[in-house]
């Protein structure tokens, strides 16, 4: 756990050190108390305090430089009690990397039982025991401290797709008071070493975004990122509502667009000039028996590996193609076996966030245009 001496050279800083000379992408370094993460960056998603399946000493094998945590489940269990006594998630799930901590408002919305929104956050029954609680913005920024985030997400009203004009309207507003109080309750507590983000809510409605974003805005957060995005909506809508919003927010702050993965979706919005990434889709898609490669997604389960020799990706350095084949592969996800999940998972996050970071090192060539051409003609072939 950090100390109060030199919390000053521990506080969140975010530099721009490239930007592609033809599109909105560009490269950056954000500096957290747990130390620097490289952007564009994709961080794997651990809701419970575990990416799924793997350990934290193989998300650093696999590169990760970032990780998730969520407040809605990890309040609720194992509970303020638990990890206060482990200084905070880091200790206490052995990962001394940064961490970033959602506000659970998206997990009450969609987990919790009797959800009720009022002007003083929301009031649910917990998904596990019925219990009551009442997660207002400032309790959710007092549960990220104890957590011992290194950014911390203010809380916000989702909607769901298709939402009307005036139920996003009212979202969008509840988000932004909801954000201003975050902000006081975030100053109040004085964790400067712990950033805070705004969300940009509005639904599909440009016009809402763009009021949600000034709004945002002028609160001066650390970093800021769209939410309410991936929840149904054809592509081409989401792309053209990033479009829109992501070059209002401040050019000098990370930008990031939550739950979103696709590899297409990653690098189409690293073009818009999104920074930052999360979706469990490597993971859920690997213990159904999907992998991600270089030329798309192949289903383990296809006959046609029966008896394949090769890694499932012949270009991917990660621990599972270095050491198993397709046939061995599809072998145990058939019998069901454990080790499946775990070879899987570490394949697709490992293809990820290398993906992240080739797009990465194309920025900083001034190439993003070639590689995103590339990218696209082997997914041809």
């Amino acid at each position: 756990m950090l100390g109060q001496t030199g919390m000053e050279e521990k506080k969140f800083k975010f530099e721009i050190v490239a930007e592609s000379t033809k599109t909105r992408a560009r490269a950056g370094v954000m500096q957290t108390a747990h130390g620097p993460v490289e952007t564009p960056v994709f961080m794997p998603v651990g809701t419970l305090g575990s990416v799924k399946s793997v350990t934290p000493e193989e998300l650093v094998a696999c590169g990760a430089q970032i990780i998730l945590g969520n407040t809605y489940h990890l309040y609720l269990r194992p509970g303020r009690e638990v990890i206060s006594r482990f200084h905070g998630l880091h200790r206490f799930m052995n990962w001394r990397g940064p961490i970033l901590t959602d506000s659970g408002g998206f997990q009450v919305f969609s987990l919790a039982k009797l959800a009720r929104v009022t002007a003083e956050g929301v009031a649910f029954q917990s998904h596990i025991d019925g219990s009551s609680h009442l997660l207002s913005p400032e309790k959710a920024v007092e549960i990220q401290g104890w957590l011992d985030a290194d950014i911390m997400m203010c809380l916000d009203q989702c909607t769901a797709y298709p939402a009307s004009f005036e139920a996003a309207r009212h979202a969008a507003d509840m988000t932004a008071e909801w954000a201003r109080r975050s902000k006081d309750a975030w100053n109040s507590a004085g964790n400067g070493h712990q950033a805070l983000f705004g969300i940009v809510q509005g639904g599909m409605h440009p016009e809402l975004r763009r009021t949600s974003a000034e709004r945002l805005a002028e609160l001066d957060f650390s970093g800021y990122a769209l939410g309410g995005l991936s929840v149904g909506e054809p592509l081409d809508l989401m792309l053209d509502t990033a479009a829109a919003a992501l070059p209002l927010l401040p050019e000098g702050k990370p930008k990031y667009v939550m739950g979103v993965g696709r590899p297409e979706d990653l690098i189409d919005l690293v073009c818009l000039g999104a920074d930052m990434f999360d979706c469990v889709l490597p993971t859920r898609n690997a213990r159904n028996g999907q992998l991600f490669t270089a030329r798309g997604v192949l289903t383990i389960t296809n006959a046609g590996y029966r008896q394949d020799p090769d890694p499932p990706d012949k270009a991917c350095t990660c621990y599972t193609c270095r050491n198993y084949s397709l046939a061995y592969l599809r072998h145990l996800f058939l019998s069901r076996e454990l080790l499946a999940y775990r070879l899987n998972t570490i394949h697709n996050v490992h293809y990820f966030i290398h993906f992240v970071r080739r797009i990465r090192e194309a920025i900083l060539k001034d190439e993003f245009e070639s590689f995103k051409k590339r990218f696209y003609e082997n997914r041809e072939i």
